[in-house]
């Protein structure tokens, strides 16, 4: 079984040309500083992606979680979005994540869903709460809010109280009801 950094070793052999920047997520407790994440530029993700799963030291067979951050007024952030996957190795029972940062006017990284099927529903998912595109997604259109729908309520710049949703609805009361 590789350790965090003999697979962070394998991925600077096999891809030079990329600064990785490996660095521990921040968790407390006894996994602290353990599990490591790496940055991937959205031009190579499928390709970092496709050798993790297929490389025999690695076999990150999983796709455990797809998900996005805005750094929005992020002390110290470069980026706008970092979209996080979670990936696991059941064969060798270790993990790893990758970040791949986007920025605006129109972030977009590459569809996983060639890799791993179950990215679709998540891509979904990032694409309606944040307006991360994912370029070749077979299917990709809001999941939890509805077509017509203009704001991605997970960005720091939408408005605690909303975008005027609520302002085309009748009022409903308990005496009017």
């Amino acid at each position: 079984m590789a350790t965090q950094q003999e697979i962070i070793d394998i991925l600077a052999q096999r891809f030079g040309d990329i600064d990785f920047a490996p660095a521990p997520l921040l968790l407390r407790g006894k996994l602290a500083g353990r599990q490591m994440h790496v940055r991937v530029p959205a031009g190579r993700l499928i390709e970092v992606l496709t050798y993790l799963r297929d490389e025999p030291r690695c076999r990150f067979e999983q796709l455990i979680d797809l998900t996005c951050v805005d750094y929005l007024n992020f002390p110290d952030a470069t980026d706008r979005f970092g979209v996080i996957y979670s990936l696991l190795s059941l064969t060798h029972n270790h993990r790893i994540w990758l970040k791949c940062f986007v920025n605006d006017p129109n972030p977009t990284v590459p569809t996983a869903t060639k890799i791993w099927k179950g990215a679709e529903w998540m891509e979904r998912e990032v694409f309606d709460m944040f307006g991360v595109r994912f370029e070749g997604h077979p299917d990709l259109r809001r999941i939890l809010t509805w077509d017509s729908f203009e704001a991605h309520p997970l960005r720091k710049d939408y408005p605690l109280r909303g975008k005027g949703e609520r302002e085309n609805y009748e009022v409903i009361s308990r005496d009017s009801a």
